[in-house]
Formats: structure tokens, C-alpha cells, sequence
């Protein structure tokens, strides 16, 4: 058992280490974008399904991108496509993006908004034409009553590249950005292949750094959280490998105010959609330093030796985490069965039963609070977010009251 172990470790090692290294930018050539996609109903070759717990209906995604439903129940409403040809911003035609997900955003600190995407397809009709791992795109909207507008220029580029083989690494997905100290920064997941309905499978998570407000990227190898679930003492600098990586994979950040302030919170869930949420912090200057990360253990803070409790139970999908000051509460968003909402004192919580904001039907996934919505400034209490959508594999805008 022991030797099989050693060999799990030191696979998933040598492919952390080695995926590192195309974590530069390559932008290549604009994609022929000579118009939309066309009505044939080719779905998107996209590998995997989301399948059963109410989760987005699997197989391919169906594409091309058709009308986003209309839903308005009186507290939440879908407002308009964000990607996609048939958004307002023409992402097919102006960026080279026909089909995107995640939509992780965040402010930059000088008040423009990031947005990460996941697997992006140029062509939505074919995986060769202007695929990428993962894209970035940009917008100073603050008025998002009547859609997300992004002033991004040009084609869309990867933010980082991928081996793109399965079984070794088949793509990197951002799932949480911040901004600190002037630099951005993103934690990812390298994604060794996707498995079963709503499973995957993951080599490890990693934060990568830009310091040209996301021109270029560069993962640091002391953030590389290899998935092996097992204690190996490994030089400074280098990956780390023990317990507690497995439940770091996917993420989300918040910077705590109040009596939480000074402190930055890492959300973690494992790879796929059926584990539970743990909490990590650090200091805002410890962010490249996993060493240096407390984690929540039911009743304090302690280091890495600690066995972290959940905070939330599974199952846990995707998630994003802010501070509201229309509520004095932290809320909390996923997507299990349905877009839920959760609420907190502490970045740690108790935190509070999920209320469904968003029903199943409407297919909804990735749920990432947008930083210029009204109940995350004070201002009122519309909290809008990005979601995807499987069937048209783009991302619209959602708006909810919290109250």
C-alpha cells in the first residue's frame, strides 16, 4: 500500500510540476470570426455531463446559443446573455468567444471588473477553431440593470495553456480571482480528466499571479496543492503534498471586514460537486504561501497539521463568497438543485440553511457574484451574478434581491 502511495504522490508530483511550466501566455492568431454560429444544431464536443442531483442535464452542450429564458419570479430575474453571439457584447464576433462558463469575477482594485472564463470555444460548431483553456475579459459597468456590458478589446487570449490530454491534464479552469497589493491574482484547477456526471478528476489547484492587470500569468510552485490527500515533507519553494490539498481544488476568496478584517479567506471544495466546504485564511502578503494558511477546525483557527471542518455539508458546487453591506452579512452562492443562497456573521459562519433564489429548471451552474451589485457597494438590495448555462455553454446575468 505504501509503495502504491509513493507512486500516486509522485505521479501527480511530476505532472504538477511539469504543468506548471505552460502557465505563460501564448496568445495565438484571431480566430475567423466572420459571424454567428450557424442554426445546424451541432452540439459542442464538450467531454463531460453534469448529470444527476438537479444539476444542468448532461451530454454535449446543445449550442448554438439560443433566447435566454425569461424567468422573473418578483425577486429574481434573468437580465441578459453576457457571452455568446447573441449577447449584447457580440463575443463571437468582437473576441473570438461563441461558448464559455465560470465567470469568476472580481474587482481589480481600481474599480474595472475581471471575469475568468473556463473551456472557451472560438467556433462553437468546432473544438479546432479558437479553443482555450480559459480567457479573461474586462468591464467598468456599474449600471447592470439592463445587462453586463465588457469593454474588452480584440481577441480574447488564454490566460494560461494546458498539456490538453486526458489522463495527464486535459484543461486548467479558473474558480476564484482577487486583487491584492496592485496584482491579481486567480486560483485554478488543472484538470486531469473528466469522469462520471458532475465528477472530475483533478492533479492539483494552484494560484497564479499577474502583475499587468491579467496580461500575463506566472504560477509560483510553492502554491501548487497537488490532490494526492497524503504528508510529504518537500523543500521550501517546492509543491506541497498533504492532507488538506483535496479539499482545496476549487475555490473562492473573500477579504473579511470588521472583526475579520486583515485576514484573506480561501473557500475550498474538492474536485467535482459532491464535497463539502472548508475555510482556510492568511495574510493578504502569505497569499503565495500555502505554509502560512490557517484552517477553521469547528472551534479555532490552527495550521496546516489541522483537520479542517466543513463549514457547509455537501453537496457544494462551484461558489463565490462576498461581504454585503446592505445585510452586515457575508453571503454565499452556489448551485446544487438550483441557485442557493446562504448568510453569515463570520467568514466561517454558522452559516445559515440554503434559500433556492433560482430553480432548477433554468439549468443554472457557477453561480459568481458580480462586485459592482448593489448589495455588495450598500447601496440596495440587487445582487447580480454570473451563471452558466449548459445547454447554450455561455454565461447570462442574473439578478436577486437579498431581501
Amino acid at each position: 500500500m505504501r509503495r502504491i502511495t509513493r507512486t500516486i504522490t509522485t505521479f501527480a508530483l511530476t505532472a504538477a510540476m511539469a504543468a506548471a511550466a505552460l502557465t505563460a501566455v501564448v496568445t495565438p492568431p484571431p480566430a475567423q470570426a466572420s459571424g454567428a454560429c450557424s442554426n445546424s444544431g451541432t452540439g459542442i464536443p464538450l467531454p463531460f455531463d453534469f448529470g444527476s442531483l438537479g444539476f444542468p442535464r448532461g451530454g454535449a452542450a446543445q449550442g448554438p446559443q439560443k433566447p435566454l429564458p425569461h424567468f422573473d419570479n418578483g425577486r429574481t430575474k434573468t437580465i441578459s446573455w453576457v457571452t455568446g453571439p447573441l449577447s449584447r457584447n457580440k463575443t463571437f464576433t468582437r473576441f473570438g468567444i461563441s461558448g464559455t462558463d465560470v465567470g469568476v469575477a472580481w474587482d481589480n482594485g481600481r474599480g474595472q471588473t475581471l471575469m475568468a472564463f473556463g473551456d472557451t470555444f472560438g467556433n462553437c460548431l468546432r473544438q479546432d477553431r479558437g479553443w482555450r483553456n480559459n480567457t479573461l475579459l474586462r468591464s467598468t459597468d456599474t449600471n447592470l440593470a439592463n445587462g453586463l456590458t465588457l469593454q474588452h478589446r480584440g481577441y480574447a487570449g488564454p490566460m494560461f495553456g494546458a498539456f490538453g490530454f486526458s489522463g495527464i491534464e486535459k484543461t486548467k479552469i479558473p474558480t476564484a480571482g482577487i486583487s491584492i497589493g496592485g496584482k491579481q491574482y486567480v486560483n485554478y484547477m488543472s484538470v486531469r480528466a473528466w469522469g462520471p456526471p458532475s465528477r472530475w478528476f483533478t492533479n492539483y489547484s494552484a494560484t497564479a499571479v499577474s502583475s499587468n492587470n491579467g496580461r500575463s500569468w506566472f504560477t509560483p510552485q510553492s502554491t501548487i496543492r497537488v490532490n494526492a490527500g497524503v504528508d510529504v515533507a518537500l523543500p521550501a519553494g517546492w509543491p506541497s503534498v498533504n492532507h488538506v490539498n483535496p479539499l482545496f481544488q476549487q475555490s473562492a476568496y473573500l477579504k473579511g471586514v470588521g472583526d475579520d478584517a486583515g485576514w484573506v479567506y480561501q473557500y475550498g471544495t474538492p474536485n467535482g460537486r459532491f464535497g463539502a466546504a472548508h475555510i482556510a485564511r492568511f495574510r493578504p502578503g502569505d497569499i503565495l504561501d500555502p505554509g502560512k494558511y490557517q484552517y477553521w477546525t469547528g472551534s479555532r483557527w490552527a495550521g496546516g497539521a489541522a483537520r479542517p471542518a466543513a463549514i457547509v455539508r455537501g453537496p457544494v458546487t462551484e461558489l463565490s463568497v462576498a461581504w454585503s453591506p446592505y445585510l452586515n452579512k457575508y453571503v454565499m452562492l452556489d448551485s446544487p438543485n438550483g441557485v442557493k443562497l446562504r448568510t453569515a456573521n463570520h467568514p466561517q459562519g454558522p452559516w445559515s440553511a440554503g434559500r433556492r433564489i433560482a430553480p432548477s429548471s433554468l439549468e443554472l451552474y457557477a453561480p459568481m457574484m458580480l462586485p459592482s451589485s448593489p448589495a455588495l457597494r450598500g447601496t440596495g438590495p440587487e445582487l447580480y451574478f454570473n451563471a452558466s448555462r449548459w445547454d447554450d455553454y455561455n454565461v447570462a446575468l442574473i439578478r436577486t434581491k437579498v431581501r
